[in-house]
This record gives C-alpha cells, sequence and structure tokens, in this order.
C-alpha cells in the first residue's frame, strides 16, 4: 500500500467533492428547471467552457487508453492527434449554427432540435436512442480508469470488496451531479485540467532525462513501432486506416450528446468560436500524452519486476501509472493519480447528465408526458441520471471490460449515423425525414456488420475494392451506405408534402446570438 500516495490522492478527492456541493451555488439559479441543471442556464463564458469542454473530451479512459495503445501497437496510435486538430475547425464553422438556433428554441438537445427542424418525432427519437446508448459505455469506461489508479496505489480491485471504491466515488458522483447539475462538473474540470497539466508536463520532461533525452527514447523503441507501416501486396494497411479513423473520429466527437451539453451550456456563439482556438492546446496536451507510451516502451516498463502483477490485471492500461511510480515520489504519484481519477468524474457527471437530458426532452417527454410541468421535467432528469450512473457502475463491476470497450467501439459507429439529421440539417432541410430514418438504419446495421466481422475486435473494416484492400473506419463506410440510403427515398418522399413535416425554424434563427460572457 502506497500510503502516501493515497492520503494525497483522497485529500485531492474530498475538495472536488466540496467543489460538487458548492457549485448549486456558483452562478445561482433554480435548479428545478432542465436548462438550469443540465445546461448550467446556458450562462457559461469562454474560461468556463474552454475548462467544461477539455474536461468533457480527455477523460480518464484518454489519458490511459492513448499511451497503451501506442504502447500496444505503435505509431497508428497517434491517429488521436490529427483528429482533434481536424474537428476544431469543424467546431469553429457548425457548431455556433447549432448554438443559434438552440438558443433561440431553447433546444436542450441535438434531438431537440432534429424534432423542430423536421417535425418528426421518429427521428429525434432515433437520434436520442443513438445518443444514449453510444454514451452509456463511455460513462462505463471512465471506471477503468479510476480502477487502474486505485490498483496503482496498492489497494485490491479485484472481487466485491475491490470495488467498494469505485462504489464510493460514484455515489459521490451521484450526489454531487443530483444536487448541482452540469455546475458542479464545469468547476471541478478547473481543477482537474490544472492537475493533468501538471503531471502532464512534468512526465514529458522527467522522464526523457531520465532516459538520456528525446533522441536516446526514440533509438530504444521497436522501429517497427515509430512509423505506420507501408502499403504492400494491394492492401493500403495502417496508411487508409489511420487517416479514416483521424476523419472519421473528427465527424463524430462533438456528436456525442456530452460534447454538445458543453457546447450548448455556452453562453454566446463567440465562446464556441473562440474555444475552437484555444481548445487546440489540449491537442498539443494529448501529442504530449501520447509520447508516454514510447517512453514505456523505452523503458520496457512491462519488465520490471515490481509492476509484475499490476500488468497481468490491467494489461497495457497500467503503462502511464507504471510510469508515473517508476520515476516520481509517492507525493506527486499521488496528485497524479487524483488527476486521472477527477478526470473519470468530470466526464461522467456531463455524459450522464446528456444521457438524461436526451431521455427526458425527447423519449420521456413526448411519448409518456406530453403535459409534464417544467419542474416535473428536471426531477425526471435528475433521476435518470442516477439509474445511468448506476447502469455503467454495474456494467464495469458484473460483466468483463471487454463488453465495456467493444460497446464503446460501436458508439462511435453509431453516433456517426446521426450526421445526416444533425449536422446537414443545419445548413439544408432538403432531406425528407423518413428518408434519414432509413438511412440512419441501414448505417447502423452495415457498421455494426463490419465491427462483427472483426468480432468485435477493431473499428477498422477491410473493405476489398476492384483487388484493392482498404481497411478503414467502419463508422465512414457505415456514414456512405447511410447517405445513399437517404438520398434515393427523397427523390421519391419529398414530392408528398404530408411526409416532410414542418420546420419550425427560420433561416435567421441559425445566426441569432446573445451578449456573451467572459
Amino acid at each position: 500500500m502506497k500510503w502516501t500516495a493515497l492520503t494525497v490522492f483522497v485529500v485531492l478527492f474530498g475538495f472536488i467533492t466540496i467543489m460538487g456541493f458548492f457549485a448549486a451555488r456558483w452562478r445561482r439559479g433554480d435548479l428545478d428547471l432542465l436548462h438550469e441543471w443540465g445546461l448550467a442556464g446556458r450562462r457559461l463564458g469562454t474560461v468556463i467552457t474552454w475548462f467544461l469542454l477539455g474536461g468533457d473530451l480527455y477523460t480518464a479512459y484518454t489519458f490511459i487508453a492513448v499511451p497503451a495503445l501506442v504502447f500496444g501497437v505503435g505509431a497508428i496510435g497517434f491517429f488521436a492527434l490529427p483528429y482533434t486538430i481536424i474537428v476544431y475547425p469543424l467546431v469553429f464553422l457548425i457548431l455556433p449554427r447549432l448554438w443559434s438556433v438552440a438558443h433561440r428554441h431553447h433546444y436542450i438537445t441535438a434531438a431537440d432540435f432534429v424534432a423542430g427542424r423536421y417535425g418528426n418525432r421518429w427521428l429525434a427519437l432515433a437520434v436520442a436512442v443513438t445518443g444514449i446508448v453510444a454514451t452509456m459505455p463511455y460513462i462505463a469506461l471512465q471506471l477503468v480508469g479510476l480502477q487502474v489508479v486505485i490498483g496503482a496505489m496498492g489497494v485490491g480491485t479485484a472481487g466485491a470488496s475491490g470495488d467498494l471504491p469505485l462504489i464510493i466515488a460514484f455515489v459521490i458522483l451521484a450526489a454531487f451531479t443530483y444536487t448541482s447539475g452540469l455546475r458542479a462538473p464545469a468547476m471541478i474540470a478547473v481543477v482537474k485540467d490544472t492537475l493533468i497539466y501538471v503531471t502532464v508536463l512534468a512526465m514529458v520532461i522527467v522522464i526523457p532525462i531520465e532516459l538520456g533525452g528525446y533522441a536516446k527514447m526514440f533509438s530504444m523503441v521497436p522501429a517497427e513501432k515509430l512509423i505506420l507501416a507501408p502499403p504492400r501486396g494491394g492492401n493500403l494497411g495502417q496508411y487508409s486506416a489511420y487517416a479514416t479513423l483521424a476523419l472519421g473520429s473528427a465527424f463524430a466527437l462533438f456528436l456525442y450528446p456530452h460534447s454538445l451539453t458543453g457546447v450548448l451550456s455556452a453562453s454566446g456563439r463567440n465562446v464556441i468560436r473562440r474555444n475552437a482556438a484555444y481548445l487546440t492546446a489540449y491537442s498539443f496536451m494529448l501529442g504530449l500524452l501520447a509520447l508516454t507510451g514510447f517512453m514505456a516502451l523505452a523503458l520496457g516498463i512491462d519488465k520490471l519486476p515490481e509492476f509484475s502483477a499490476q500488468f497481468a490485471q490491467y494489461k497495457g492500461n497500467f503503462a502511464v501509472p507504471a510510469l508515473i511510480l517508476h520515476a516520481f515520489p509517492d507525493w506527486f504519484a499521488g496528485v497524479a493519480f487524483a488527476a486521472i481519477g477527477i478526470g473519470g468524474l468530470v466526464p461522467a457527471a456531463i455524459m450522464s447528465i446528456a444521457a438524461s437530458n436526451l431521455f427526458t426532452r425527447n423519449i420521456y417527454r413526448p411519448f409518456w408526458r406530453p403535459n409534464c410541468t417544467p419542474k416535473e421535467e428536471a426531477q425526471n432528469a435528475k433521476i435518470v441520471s442516477l439509474v445511468v450512473k448506476f447502469g455503467a457502475l454495474v456494467f464495469i463491476v458484473v460483466l468483463p471490460l471487454q463488453y465495456a470497450i467493444q460497446l464503446q467501439l460501436l458508439g462511435g459507429i453509431w453516433i456517426s449515423q446521426t450526421i445526416p439529421a444533425v449536422i446537414l440539417g443545419l445548413y439544408t432541410r432538403w432531406f425528407n425525414p423518413w428518408a434519414l430514418i432509413a438511412g440512419w438504419a441501414a448505417g447502423l446495421v452495415c457498421g455494426t456488420a463490419m465491427a462483427a466481422s472483426t468480432g468485435f475486435q477493431s473499428a477498422t473494416f477491410p473493405l476489398a475494392v476492384d483487388g484493392l484492400t482498404v481497411p478503414g473506419y467502419a463508422a465512414l463506410y457505415a456514414l456512405a451506405v447511410n447517405f445513399a440510403v437517404s438520398i434515393v427515398p427523397t427523390f421519391v418522399l419529398n414530392p408528398i408534402s404530408a411526409s416532410r413535416g414542418r420546420d419550425e425554424t427560420a433561416a435567421a434563427d441559425y445566426h441569432f446570438d446573445a451578449p456573451a460572457k467572459a
């Protein structure tokens, strides 16, 4: 047991717990209204939005999984870096339009926008269900980072007693999310991101010095892991896989409900534009973080006898905790592990809020209680957020971790199938809503079948085209099918005016703005 690290971890964890409950009083609003509880009153300025989106997108699982991927397979793990570069110009151009129309019509979710734009609650239901299903395993995977760092401090994580720390952490998370809503993760994200930056910068300075510099570190990494394997034998191999993973992931990132929740909580469209520029700082940090996978390879960290038991249990996910324990004193390890642990709670809170917003606004209200009061709506969302967190906890405690990883892999494929309805809907009303439902269903089936053909072990599918094999991100291939199926029925159905639904938005709504707060 590493008592010093554990003490620092518990103190910092206790501090953010107090912050979480105090957040209910911060920028006080009526938390019996869903937009106040679930979007922090749409009043977050540039700085807080930057921390919130950073805490939302760069999670504990990212902190653990990206270096683990580089440690395991090498250079292709760096696809996470270009995709977080590609995504921000798209955010700058597209999401201010979504913010404007959502603010103008008081939409809280992407499915709210789809319902208003297309006048079809079934298409909105498809978008909502996709968002919820894609988010659930993501919440469960935040527990992975927390579980690994708890194990790194010598606390057993196997068996019923080993699950107790996770249960305590999620009970605390559930309590302050219920009472404070989105204000809690927004406030805690400031602490979490500061600790993450300190930890990553310390790692990329101290560990290379121990290794004798970056040049020596790279010379110690197996050559085949430093670069992508070149195409051979009519197979584009890692080249096409890398490019399509980066591009497809960029398209999907801000379609996840938790990402859009952070965007819609901003106080103005210029806040989103500024953050599209400023969030690239996190991309730089992600590149530094990915380098720690090479550091683990150079040190042969998995071969050190003091870590053999943890690597046997956590596999490559233990690479970063092992590096921290190897290179730093216990007190700093406690700080770093707290950063990772808190880095799991912040996105988990936002994800559960986003999922509960979707369920309440786009399933409960239109299909079960169309006449519910604003207070009933907010109360239902709070209860659903507890159910979502409990479900994620049961998932990770009862079922093998591989199931959560496989579902998260599918989640990226599935959420991409909402692009035609949500993103194109911001620019055109040409697509018929029933055709979009058909395209969505075709994309889901096709993408799931592609993932199934790999035994749900990979998100890349080897597409054979005239003797050339092009391994690529299944989400993009499925999206192509989605578009094809959406376009053809649109030509058939659009002449039937009753099939198109009523568009409640106007062109000016997509440029609406409100005074932004700094």
